[in-house]
């Protein structure tokens, strides 16, 4: 999750299903009595929507290219 800004990360919804896998994940460690991994899972979810909706900047689709124009 280094580069959030990632063109995959683009669409809602993978931003959304990574953040519910993270705290289904923790929700599975804490039923079966290992909260240690529970903690580091909720970690991962806390981390995730920091990147994902806190700090992200969905990158400008109308920007034109850079460089010269090509002449036609």
């Amino acid at each position: 999750m280094k580069d959030s800004e990632h063109p995959f990360f683009r669409p809602l919804w993978r931003r959304v299903a990574v953040v519910a896998v993270c705290v289904i994940w923790s929700i599975i460690e804490f039923a079966t009595s290992t909260p240690f991994w529970g903690m580091i899972a909720l970690g991962f979810a806390g981390y995730a929507v920091w990147q994902f909706f806190y700090l992200y900047k969905p990158a400008d689709e109308a920007r034109p290219p850079v460089g010269p124009e090509p002449k036609e």
